[in-house]
């Protein structure tokens, strides 16, 4: 009975404990991390203020919390806007990478028709054409009758 109950107050109560705190310090900690934004930690920082200014026992009015607040909410929009505007000028710069692409594929393939002329790949003939007859060249009748040349046929 001692040993077990030794076993529970030394091992089992502390794992219990370390379990619970490995939960809490790491595993929802972490979870609360990824769910953190900027714009929820600028959101606490007026909260931050208020219970340091409680804690301190500093007089503050609600109108410069307010005001504080205020502030870092416009400075989110602002970085908001530097943000969109450098997207929109790494943009810009891919659209006019593209245009100048576009304008040398075109000025190339203008002068493909000139180069392929001065190749002078049009004027290549079949190669069987050597061996074909052609009809304006072609033996008459009337050139080989020499034996013939006094009669007139009728």
């Amino acid at each position: 009975m001692w040993q077990r109950l030794w076993q529970t107050w030394t091992i089992d109560k502390p794992a219990v404990l370390g379990d619970w705190l490995w939960q809490i310090l790491v595993v929802e900690l972490a979870a609360l991390l990824d769910r953190l934004t900027l714009r929820k930690l600028i959101a606490l920082i007026p909260v931050a203020i208020v219970i340091g200014a409680y804690w301190h026992r500093i007089p503050l009015p609600p109108e410069l919390l307010m005001l504080v607040g205020d502030v870092l909410a416009y400075i989110d929009d602002i970085f908001s806007m530097i943000f969109l505007i450098g997207f929109f000028t790494r943009v810009a710069t891919v659209v006019a990478v593209v245009r100048q692409a576009i304008g040398l594929v075109r000025a190339v393939m203008r002068h493909v028709p000139m180069a392929l002329h001065r190749f002078g790949v049009r004027d290549h003939r079949a190669k069987d054409s050597a061996r074909r007859r052609r009809l304006t060249h072609a033996k008459t009748d009337d050139d080989g009758a020499a034996g013939m040349a006094g009669l007139a046929w009728a």
